[in-house]
């Protein structure tokens, strides 16, 4: 008797995966049976390595390619397309289900898009110029000249956790910071911790990530979520398949796999 209620259970969860699956894909994707997924261009390590998604090497590819699983989709069902970042947050129809390019939810971009759960919470992280010898004290980064991307979560985390004597120069995207660290206009820059990881060793030529603030250190941490149409009949499906991720430890694998230099920063407090 416990053999043939073990054997219902087991087929009232495999039907309960297949209408899952379905309901996910019936109509409620740009195309029919197949799931189309954007990023960046180009899509930068540690999110996308040597700017390929489709090889599913990276956290964001992973994360692409787990979410598809769980919906579904087949790994041959998910086709890749590119925009970028500005382009993406605009309102309006878009040529893709999901976009995933390190989108941070915000009140005023969840007015004219949809956003997923969070898929992931990056910690900021502090980005200097290796030769100017500066630390990790708290204290002593208020006498930095800070510069900020305008449209990110880092201005009010330096204006309210840091505090800086000196108003923050502020500029309108990553590259343009860089290229004031470089020309000695700003000391420090804060980031998500991959990002800062990546203009370090790859950007800024002798750049050093000097810290990273905890996730829970600030009152509004960055969360990362899928960014999709406003509406779209497929957030309720994606939200399900990210807690599915979450709950079975799937993501958090996926992090420690494509993120895990991440753990040599030390914490600021």
């Amino acid at each position: 008797m416990r053999k043939l209620m073990t054997l219902v259970a087991m087929g009232t969860a495999i039907a309960a995966g297949s209408v899952y699956a379905q309901s996910c894909s019936d109509g409620k994707t740009l195309t029919e049976g197949k799931l189309t997924i954007a990023t960046g261009n180009p899509a930068y390590y540690p999110w996308v390595i040597d700017d390929a998604p489709e090889s599913g090497q990276g956290f964001e590819a992973a994360v692409a390619y787990a979410l598809a699983d769980a919906m579904g989709f087949a790994k041959e069902d998910v086709v890749w397309t590119r925009t970028s970042f500005d382009q993406a947050i605009q309102p309006g129809a878009k040529d893709f289900d999901v976009n995933m390019q390190q989108f941070s939810i915000t009140p005023e971009r969840d007015k004219v898009v949809d956003f997923s759960q969070p898929y992931y919470t990056a910690p900021m992280a502090v980005l200097v110029r290796g030769g100017d010898d500066l630390n990790s004290d708290l204290a002593a980064m208020k006498e930095m000249k800070w510069g900020v991307v305008a449209s990110t979560t880092a201005l009010p985390v330096v204006m309210e956790t840091i505090a800086p004597s000196s108003s923050p120069l502020v500029y309108d995207d990553n590259a343009n910071v860089v290229e004031a660290m470089k020309a000695g206009q700003v000391d420090a820059a804060l980031f998500d911790l991959p990002t800062a990881l990546y203009l370090s060793a790859v950007v800024l030529d002798g750049g050093q990530v000097l810290g990273q603030f905890a996730p829970d250190a600030t009152s509004d941490p960055d969360h990362f979520g899928m960014l999709m149409t406003e509406g779209n009949p497929l957030k309720a499906c994606v939200d399900a398949a990210l807690a599915d991720l979450t709950e079975n430890g799937t993501l958090a694998a996926i992090e420690a796999e494509w993120l895990q230099e991440a753990t040599g920063v030390p914490l600021i407090k």
